[in-house]
């Protein structure tokens, strides 16, 4: 089963969460119908304007290289905090914040958004850095134990596109004041419309 970063309303009442209504996303769907548009952003523009839903799974190694944390979009300092796996829309705010920086950073490089293009575009950003050095090591051993046992690098097939409209969804959260919860198994705590 996969992960799924819900948006739900916050904070929440009583022991549920409620669902962002969908209508809050529907503009989304205009995403999925421009001419060109990639089919894995097209189908992720669509999800959100139908649900309110992101199918996180795919993004969860990215973002967490990306923001330099583990289990970002897992909400797992939430879950431990609160017993919760929720983004607040704060937290919402600061990944939309990263995964834009970081698709402005990668315009140069081209559209397509693979493992090898991140790591070089978070080397030219890290090498500017105060403490570039320690930072650089730190990166080059998250790069690697993203390799699998023989050495192969992930398969990423992204672009620029597909995470800007990640980090939208991010940002209307966060513009709304809506929360995302983070839901890997059946839904057992958000509210069922």
């Amino acid at each position: 089963m996969g992960l799924d970063n819900v948006a739900v309303q916050w904070p929440r009442t009583g022991r549920f969460y409620d669902p962002a209504a969908p209508a809050e996303f529907v503009d989304f769907g205009d995403i999925a119908d421009v001419q060109g548009i990639s089919a894995p952003t097209a189908a992720l523009a669509e999800l959100i304007a139908k649900t309110g839903t992101i199918r996180a799974t795919a993004y969860t190694e990215i973002v967490d290289l990306v923001l330099g944390l583990d289990g970002v979009l897992y909400a797992t300092d939430a879950a431990a905090e609160d017993e919760d796996p929720v983004i607040d829309p704060d937290g919402c705010a600061w990944i939309a914040a990263g995964v834009e920086r970081f698709v402005a950073a990668h315009r140069p490089q081209g559209e397509a958004v693979t493992f090898e293009s991140v790591g070089a575009v978070l080397r030219s950003l890290l090498s500017d850095g105060r403490l570039a050095e320690q930072q650089l090591r730190w990166l080059d051993s998250r790069l690697d134990a993203l390799r699998d046992d023989s050495g192969a690098a992930p398969q990423w097939n992204f672009t620029c596109a597909e995470l800007s409209v990640l980090a939208a969804f991010y940002r209307r959260c966060a513009d709304h004041g809506f929360a995302v919860y983070a839901e890997s198994a059946a839904p057992r705590r958000v509210a069922q419309p």
